[in-house]
């Protein structure tokens, strides 16, 4: 009979393309993981991985291994993790997606307090700028920012994310500042490009009007922490995340463009897949984010400027 614990080691060095990273990562001793990955070529009758001197290449039956129990060995976790629940505390490894900028500035204050609440939950948090594919990469819960694409994942809404358009002192002093939100169009742009490439328009709301500018950046970059620094640092006028900007403009550091006309809030939401909606520790974590997701709080806490 196939064990399922060799399965688990080999899913492990085919992904990290490492026998060194995955005993580190298991906790087990390096040659462990070889003495099992030899039984399991053995047992299976085929060579899994060819083994070079700088790299670990899987073989064309490693490949069809992998591809067929990647999803086995992702149920099964889950369903340890869901029946080691439901007999008390939650507990497993809680595998987290969300954007470098909300990874940063939000879940790494958020994320000690939660360890705290359930000691008995590890958890693996990818930050990364691509959107995830959480059956794919056996991704637990993602955090996602903006418009939901239709899909079959289960989505809870945390709340909306205000934005500010800001310019920091040292640009002021360089090019002045717009009068107008016409006269944007006229200075450096810092901004993050759509999905399809393309400039990202800029709206704003004030009352029942609306403005639409289609500003051509000076900066184009795909990361909002880097569209943060630029602007704090003089190189543009850039629209940011409240939960980024208003503690400079607090201090001065940055200033307010524009007050009574707004961007569009951004909605904030946890997202996983259907069939993880009731295990015990994605549970554990949407109800944490939703208590700790309040006006006032965290990265909703920006109600000083509206």
């Amino acid at each position: 009979m196939l064990d399922l614990n060799a399965l688990r080691i080999f899913e492990r060095v085919a992904v990290l393309k490492s026998f060194t990273a995955a005993a580190r990562e298991l906790g087990m001793p390096k040659s462990n993981v070889s003495r099992s990955i030899a039984r399991l070529e053995a047992e299976l009758g085929t060579r899994l991985f060819q083994r070079t001197t700088r790299d670990v290449v899987l073989t064309a039956t490693g490949e069809a291994l992998l591809e067929r129990s990647t999803n086995i060995i992702s149920s099964l976790s889950e369903a340890v993790t869901y029946v080691g629940g439901l007999a008390g505390r939650p507990q497993g490894l809680l595998k987290i997606s969300a954007g470098m900028g909300f990874g940063v500035n939000v879940l790494a204050e958020q994320l000690p307090d939660f360890l705290i609440r359930y000691p008995d939950i590890d958890i693996s948090l990818d930050l990364e700028s691509r959107t995830a594919d959480l059956i794919g990469d056996a991704v637990d819960v993602a955090v996602r920012l903006g418009p939901l694409a239709p899909s079959g994942l289960v989505a809870v809404k945390l709340g909306a994310m205000h934005r500010y358009l800001c310019a920091a002192p040292a640009y002021s002093e360089r090019r002045g500042l717009p009068e107008t939100l016409e006269e944007v169009m006229q200075h450096d742009v810092i901004e993050m490009p759509a999905p399809d490439g393309r400039p990202r328009p800029w709206t704003f709301s004030r009352e029942a009007q609306t403005i639409r500018l289609d500003p051509t950046p000076r900066i184009s970059v795909n990361e909002a922490l880097t569209v943060h620094r630029l602007v704090l640092n003089g190189a543009g006028l850039g629209i940011l995340s409240g939960y980024i900007c208003v503690p400079e403009i607090a201090a001065g550091r940055l200033y307010h463009l524009f007050p009574e006309w707004k961007p569009p809030a951004v909605d904030v939401h946890l997202v996983f897949p259907s069939r993880r909606e009731l295990s015990p520790v994605v549970r554990a974590f949407v109800d944490f984010m939703k208590e700790v997701s309040k006006p006032g709080r965290l990265w909703m806490n920006d109600s000083n400027l509206g």
